[in-house]
């Protein structure tokens, strides 16, 4: 697990080390082991490395055998010993036992087919000294980051947007069409970031950099949804045993490290099998770490114990409360550079802090699990508003949608007119695309009162966010069943744009912990697929399937226990007495004028109402706050009064082909 950052110069200039240097510096916390430069004319690249495979002779860049090709990565590729030996047996020589060697050798072989015999969560930059062509590529999840920015003829990327932005011809602009997207989708499309003129390399996408700056991009995966005639023809049983199968082999091959692997135990399903698994598979006391909640509609505490228990793992856990929230959100934005409308984040990082602390860089977690085997409540909402839909004036059928949504502070079985207003919005609009999630961005827009209208009159020319959303599904897309449909959009935006990213990769880095997620091995998500909705979502039982997988690999309470989404306090860690100083000097009328980006009125009123009944409050609202705290603290710590790190130095260097081994704190040659 790395960062990784570099720069195709425009018009064959050389690129000047001292700026990638600079970006280097921004990624140290991603790769804290060492740095690796590599200097080729109009083309470098710079590597921040986390030493966790072959940690003595795997730093970077590492090439072929005859130094055509050279290659850094952010991640890991967990096939890497038998690419090696198929790698051998066709005539190649290695010089390591790094996974990321076997990527240049790939290639070299194989060319941009070798992304599909790669198992593992990557991004990579390759440099082909011989066509002089740059080839970048991102694992099929966009597990790992990859940023892309056009700055006066220069192609930069890098894991983070803060490396890009060392460019001295970038904008520290936060991008007004980003806002809305965020404000309605909950996160940016990979067409763009936070930041004016940076944008993602799309998940399970690679792109070519030709001589002359001209570069083309191509789709390499996607996840195979296929209609409901063409879904596996085979018994629940036969169904549940090959993913039990998968899952066992996947959590298998995540546990490959030269250090020691942990896992994150939140006494729900999907930590309880992984945890399950990776005991399965170590000779070696197990560790896992929790996170608590003073506040107990937050708190699984009890759940954590006893998974640990039955396991036999050993568990330490952080309890957290609304303090160690507000403490560390600054630099939650700080590393997730971008608005967020959670705190869930938060807390997060202050577990992988832990992790590091008690001596471990590399963490199993259970994430895309619920995307994958339809575990969320958004999926069952979904389910029951069709069923409904056939017969609009039944109470009975409306009524199912009072076993959802029961961690909310008022039950749904209590709001009986509440639920047909609310969820019987579109109710029979079936074939609008966004028919699963078009409630949620609606209740999510009303947060875009907010902004300014300069801000919104700005976004404008670029769309709808919902229907730009639309445009970027795929072709089959209505070929779907309608879970199906939910499930992809789930994945294409809650998943990749905020759960792996704002709770996932950078929470984790930010502390210099690398995650490992078992259920999104591509293997395990190409059978989910193909699994009969009828068996992923059993009336209103969620993640049927994987439960029926889980039989006998978990105690039985756990197998059978009701999904709990993981969430964090919002309003009790900002909006009480002594909280920290920056959330009153953020919020107030003068510091919201002076950002221009919201409505000082609408943010005041917004502000009182919170202050004034914090119990009541709606969920909207408690985003909305986090919405805007969080706008504000990324437009004053990478805009208005921007953080820079020191450069990095250099550990190792090789120009062309010509290596060099420089010491920690010695400059580079």
């Amino acid at each position: 697990m790395c960062g990784i950052a570099g720069i195709h110069a425009g018009g064959g200039r050389p690129v000047p080390s001292s700026l990638l240097l600079d970006m280097a510096g921004e990624l140290r916390h991603r790769g804290p082991d060492g740095v690796g430069l590599y200097l080729d004319d109009c083309f470098g690249m710079v590597n921040t490395r986390l030493s966790i495979i072959d940690i003595s002779g795997g730093d970077q860049p590492l090439g072929n055998e005859d130094g055509r090709f050279w290659v850094m990565q952010n991640g890991e590729i967990y096939n890497f010993p038998e690419l090696t030996a198929e790698l051998e047996s066709l005539g190649h020589c290695f010089s390591t036992r790094c996974d990321t060697e076997v990527l240049a050798h790939a290639f070299e072989e194989w060319g941009s087919e070798c992304l599909n015999r790669l198992n593992g969560e990557f991004a990579f930059a390759l440099w082909d000294r011989k066509s002089r062509e740059l080839f970048l590529a991102r694992d099929r999840f966009g597990i790992r980051p990859l940023y892309l920015a056009e700055l006066s003829g220069d192609l930069c990327f890098a894991s983070e947007i803060k490396a890009l932005l060392r460019h001295p011809k970038a904008r520290r602009e936060i991008d007004p069409a980003a806002l809305t997207e965020i404000f309605t989708l909950w996160t940016t499309l990979p067409h763009r970031s936070a930041f004016l003129g940076v944008r993602e390399l799309p998940p399970g996408h690679f792109m070519v950099v030709r001589p002359d700056g001209s570069s083309k991009m191509t789709r390499w995966w996607d996840l195979p949804f296929c209609a409901p005639e063409k879904t596996l023809d085979c018994t629940s049983g036969e169904m549940a045993e090959q993913v039990s199968s998968l899952l066992d082999d996947a959590t298998r091959i995540r546990l490959r490290a030269d250090v020691p692997v942990a896992v994150y135990v939140s006494g729900g399903l999907d930590s309880s099998i992984t945890t399950a698994l990776a005991r399965r598979h170590t000779s070696l006391a197990l560790q896992g770490f929790g996170v608590g909640f003073s506040d107990k509609r937050y708190d699984e505490s009890a759940h954590q114990v006893a998974m640990a228990k039955a396991l036999g793992v050993q568990l330490e856990r952080i309890r957290i409360d609304g303090t160690d929230i507000a403490r560390v959100f600054p630099r939650v934005i700080e590393l997730a550079e971008c608005p967020v409308l959670r705190t869930a984040p938060a807390p997060l990082l202050h577990l992988s802090s832990l992790v590091r602390n008690s001596g471990f860089k590399v963490v199993l977690t259970g994430e895309g699990a619920d995307e994958l085997f339809a575990g969320y409540n958004i999926f069952r909402e979904t389910m029951i508003r069709r069923f409904w839909s056939r017969q609009p004036s039944s109470s009975r059928r409306s009524a199912l949608l009072t076993q959802l949504y029961r961690y909310l502070p008022r039950s749904l079985s209590e709001s009986g007119p509440f639920i047909k207003s609310f969820f019987g919005a579109g109710l029979q609009d079936t074939e609008d695309p966004l028919y699963s999630h078009r409630i949620r961005y609606r209740n999510t827009a009303r947060s875009l009162r907010l902004l300014r209208e300069e801000v919104l009159e700005a976004a404008r020319p670029y769309g709808d966010p919902e229907e730009t959303l639309i445009a970027d599904l795929p072709d089959y897309f209505t070929s779907l069943g309608s879970l199906s449909r939910a499930q992809y959009i789930e994945i294409h935006t809650f998943m990749q744009g905020y759960l792996l990213h704002s709770q996932g990769d950078r929470m984790l880095m930010g502390n210099s912990v690398e995650g490992r997620f078992p259920f999104l091995d591509y293997r395990v998500a190409e059978l989910a697929a193909r699994i009969p909705e009828r068996l992923r979502l059993r009336g209103i039982r969620e993640k049927h399937l994987l439960r029926k997988a889980a039989d006998g690999l978990v105690p039985k309470e756990v197998a059978e226990r009701d999904k709990r989404p993981y969430r964090a306090p919002i309003v009790a860690a900002f909006m009480r007495p002594g909280a920290p100083d920056y959330v009153e000097e953020l919020l107030a009328p003068a510091a919201i004028e002076d950002a221009g980006i919201f409505s000082s009125s609408a943010v005041e009123r917004l502000v009182a109402k919170c202050r004034r009944d914090s119990v009541n409050i709606s969920e909207t609202d408690e985003m909305a706050l986090v919405g805007v705290l969080s706008t504000m603290l990324l437009h004053l710590n990478m805009v208005a009064r921007p953080m820079l790190a020191p450069p990095a130095q250099p550990t190792k260097v090789v120009e062309g082909d010509l290596l060099h081994e420089t010491l920690p704190g010695h400059a580079a040659p």
